[in-house]
């Protein structure tokens, strides 16, 4: 009887894993079930005692009881006790190939770096840390690896970290505040490509803030006329603006538009929502009003 292609697939998943080929004879449908079923439990049960990545993908998710880490750890020759960092990566689309083979140059096994797959568009980095280093090296490490990936892989690329931790058993916690980071990072600064865990600013808070909360902000500063966005180019005038700290001259040049144009946008903006952006105390207000809108969307559009 001829192998279906499920249970071709999972001889073929077997020898990957383990080197081992099977010559399974199954002659009836059930047979060939029961050969699938064991041939599958094999696969499980050696990518758990024995493969590195495995064990380090269910550090990560927080899926390996506590117990158990010391014992595994130890077979599969993976230091527990070491000052480390996670690097939490992020791609448009699925991950390229080419992705991993550049990250081997950027942390080579040698430096005992791992590089751990989770889904089809994301990765973690644990990379120990040197007595030496400090939070802008980090930064600095998270900004190299972006900085590469779009040069070399031509892929656009978030990265999160986390902070430093001493214990394996850390590594979920870890996993967990680089994945907030990244998470509040989209959300809030969407124009940055690097989140430190550290430095969410007032993204935090507002992520943390009840949703009738944010709606009555809403109401108190735009009453029930809330604004649900602006043409493209008057986003990009703002941003600019507040970025240049309501400096006109200066967000006029890189605008590359007249003053009296970018006024214009302002006093459009004013008109539009009451707030004039040229006033200190209102643009404070309308940028936390945009990131609270921005947050509302996100929680009605998950």
């Amino acid at each position: 009887m001829k192998h279906s292609t499920e249970l071709e697939h999972a001889l073929k998943n077997l020898r990957q894993l383990t080197g081992i080929t099977l010559d399974v004879k199954a002659d009836t449908e059930e047979e060939e079930i029961q050969a699938l079923t064991q041939i599958r439990c094999l696969c499980n049960a050696y990518q758990e005692k024995y493969n590195k990545i495995h064990f380090l993908q269910g550090l990560v998710t927080g899926t390996i009881p506590i117990y158990d880490i010391l014992e595994r750890a130890s077979r599969l020759h993976i230091n527990l006790e070491e000052r480390r960092i996670l690097f939490l990566l992020k791609t448009k689309g699925s991950l390229d190939e080419t992705i991993p083979e550049i990250l081997k140059n950027l942390f080579p096994p040698q430096t005992h770096s791992y590089l751990v797959p989770l889904t089809e568009s994301s990765m973690v980095v644990l990379r120990p840390v040197k007595d030496s280093e400090t939070e802008n090296d980090f930064l600095q490490i998270a900004r190299t690896i972006v900085d590469t990936l779009n040069m070399e892989a031509l892929s656009f690329i978030q990265v999160a970290y986390s902070g430093c931790f001493h214990s394996l058993s850390e590594c979920s916690e870890a996993y967990k505040s680089a994945y907030l980071a990244l998470k509040v990072g989209n959300l809030f600064y969407s124009e940055q490509t690097v989140f430190p865990y550290n430095r969410l600013g007032v993204g935090r808070l507002l992520y943390q803030l009840p949703i009738s909360i944010c709606e009555g902000f809403l109401r108190e500063v735009f009453g029930d006329d809330i604004p649900d966005s602006f043409d493209n180019e008057t986003d990009i005038t703002i941003t600019r603006f507040l970025q240049n700290n309501l400096n006109i001259a200066e967000t006029s040049r890189q605008l590359h538009m007249h003053r009296n144009t970018l006024i214009y946008r302002l006093d459009q903006v004013e008109k539009k929502t009451g707030l004039d952006l040229r006033k200190f105390e209102d643009a404070m207000t309308f940028k936390l009003a945009s990131m609270v809108i921005n947050y509302l969307h996100s929680e009605r559009n998950s």
